[in-house]
Parts: structure tokens; sequence; C-alpha cells
């Protein structure tokens, strides 16, 4: 008997710690109709066949579609040897900005990296990719007598 009444205790218990976990959920807001809104000319850029140590420097552009000024908050590469830099100051609805990346080109081969873009836009994390192959350099000459 008193198992039975542990167990049913018990049960009650796990049920109303559930619903009280529930109650706590805050509603999901509604979405923003007038919200800024990030379209990028082009979300991959191919960096195609490139020279080891050569220039790294690539641009994404975008244009802010929404009707609320656009704010970038965050942009982070998937690894170390892509650094991106982007605009601090809010980009105003119909205006055009750019994100810039630099890829570390001393690193020989293939290669496929993003960059998350966290904002105020109706996606608030965009991601963003970069790729390319990176040519070894030149096998020196042979030297003969």
């Amino acid at each position: 008997m008193k198992n039975l009444i542990l167990s049913v205790g018990i049960m009650f218990l796990s049920t109303f710690a559930a619903k009280a976990q529930d109650a706590a959920q805050p509603a999901q807001a509604a979405p923003n109709p007038n919200a800024a809104e990030i379209v990028f000319e082009q979300e991959v850029l191919d960096y195609g066949t490139i020279e080891h140590n050569a220039d790294g420097n690539r641009v994404f552009k975008f244009k802010n579609t929404g009707k609320e000024p656009l704010i970038i908050t965050n942009c982070v590469g998937s690894c170390g040897c892509t650094v991106p830099t982007w605009p601090k100051e809010p980009i105003k609805p119909g205006a055009s900005s750019e994100i810039k990346v630099k890829y570390a080109t001393d690193r020989v081969g293939a290669f496929e990296k993003t960059i998350t873009v966290s904002s105020n836009a109706k996606t608030a994390s965009k991601v963003i990719k970069i790729k390319g192959v990176v040519k070894p350099d030149a096998a020196p000459a042979q030297g003969g007598n």
C-alpha cells in the first residue's frame, strides 16, 4: 500500500513539474513584419584556383530590403583562417553595404569555409561561404652541372 501511494505521489509531482516548466516557457513573439532583411548578391564566393600566398581578400555585397535599419551584431568565420570584417553602423532600408573576408592563402589545397552573420534581420543568422583551391608553390628547378 505504501508503494502505491508513493508511486501515485511521484506521478503527481512529475506531472505538476512538467506543467510548471511548460508555463515557464515564454510565448513566441510574432515576427516583426517591418524587420530588416539582408539579401546577398552572392551567398557563395568562389576564389577559383589561386596561387599560394595570393591576395585572400574578397567582398560579399548585400542590401537591406526590409523596412527597418539592419544591424549586424557579429560575423564569425568557421576557422581562424577566415577573418570577416563587417559594418558596425546600421544599414538603412534600401541601402547596400559589404562584408569583407580575408582567407589565409598560405594553406595549400582545396578549401570551403563558412561565415555566420548575426543580425536583427528577419533571418537572424545567415551563413555565407567561400571556396577555392590554393595551388602549391612551383617545384624548384633541379640544378645540374
